[in-house]
């Protein structure tokens, strides 16, 4: 049984909804803390819904916080209950996106989601394995759960922008090429990436320029 994700919105500006960004948060941290890049990225996407989903569980390690799935290093869980946890939030995830897509009347192909840290984790995991491609992913310092899995499971070759900072001290930078690399050799034509210079565990200004050009290149705005 899906559990129901709550999300925050920004409407586009324009007032009518062409294309949808959905956010997908980081371990410890909610929808809120991605929703605020609306205002820089709304100007340029002026027909852009934006959505910013809890994730589906309280995280032990931020008591104001949510988790996509439990992190053993970090809250002694197990690597079942961290796989299991992950597995219920991609059913929740990708029922949150279907329901989406019918409520707002828009195609797959209007959609890019956008995740950061465990939320790109999860955007790659499920991305792929989607009936429909969406209109792309954006990644940022994260990396590719279960690569190995990607050649037999994916069932669409999405393109898919990976960023990351060279000082990332939480998601070690070599996630990216790693990351590219499991991509390609799995059949995808359309990876991009961007190494953000001297930025940490975070989302700097040029990687985000290289997100909103990414984003409207692939929505065809």
């Amino acid at each position: 049984m899906t559990r129901v994700l709550n999300a925050g919105r920004r409407a586009p500006v324009s007032g009518e909804t062409q294309s949808v960004v959905v956010f997908l948060h980081g371990y410890g941290a909610n929808g809120a803390d991605l929703l605020g890049l609306a205002d820089p990225l709304g100007e340029h996407l002026p027909d852009t819904l934006f959505v910013a989903p809890d994730a589906p569980e309280a995280c032990a390690g931020a008591p104001m916080g949510y988790q996509w799935f439990p992190i053993p290093w970090i809250d002694n869980s197990s690597e079942e209950e961290s796989e299991r946890g992950m597995m219920q939030s991609v059913e929740d995830l990708n029922a949150f996106l279907d329901a989406l897509m019918v409520d707002e009347d828009v195609l797959p192909e209007q959609v890019v989601l956008f995740g950061f840290s465990q939320g790109s984790m999860m955007a790659l995991h499920v991305a792929p394995r989607r009936e429909d491609a969406v209109a792309g992913v954006v990644a940022f310092s994260g990396r590719l759960m279960s690569p190995e899995a990607l050649v037999d499971e994916a069932r669409v070759k999405l393109p898919i922008l990976l960023v990351h900072g060279d000082q990332d001290d939480v998601v070690p930078p070599q996630s990216l090429p790693q990351a590219a690399e499991a991509l390609q050799e799995a059949g995808f034509q359309d990876v991009f990436a961007h190494i953000m210079n001297g930025t940490g565990h975070g989302i700097a200004p040029d990687g985000l320029s290289v997100a909103l050009a990414f984003m409207r290149d692939k929505l065809s705005l």
